[in-house]
């Protein structure tokens, strides 16, 4: 299978911050996916399964009983998730982890948390719902 790549994109496009990237930017910028992969189609799906189950587990954790009043260990999540997502081109997961890690640090209260995991869970859906697009025919 062959990724389709968005030539007329940077290979790295600014994400900005506010809800979680830029509203122009792909929900996987495949240019930078393919740069980070030197090109190398397999390793390119190998890099989308391996974010596709990383990200699965951890909106597993972040619904555990064990992520409730965890503020810290929240945010290693969400930073674990930044890393990843940005490697893969998922700007706008990596934002939205950003801001929600950035949030458990302050003296947010649980409804703005809320607002904050919800943006960042939808983003993850979105994304994966994209790998599993790209997938499907591989």
């Amino acid at each position: 299978m062959t990724i389709p790549l968005q030539t007329s994109r940077p290979a790295q496009a600014p994400v900005e911050r506010p809800e979680g990237g830029a509203p122009d930017a792909p929900v996987l910028d495949l240019v930078h996916l393919s740069a980070q992969s030197l090109g190398d189609r397999n390793l390119e799906l190998e890099l989308l399964q391996l974010f596709d189950r990383q990200s699965e587990q951890i909106l597993l954790r972040l619904d555990s009983g064990l992520a409730l009043g965890e503020r810290r260990w929240v945010r290693d999540l969400c930073h674990t998730l930044k890393g990843s997502a940005r490697a893969v081109g998922a700007g706008h997961v990596a934002a939205a982890a950003e801001i929600y890690g950035e949030a458990l640090l302050s003296p947010a209260g649980e409804a703005e948390l809320d607002v904050h995991r919800a943006a960042l869970v939808a983003r993850v859906r979105e994304v994966r719902a994209k790998i599993a697009d790209l997938l499907k025919d591989a």
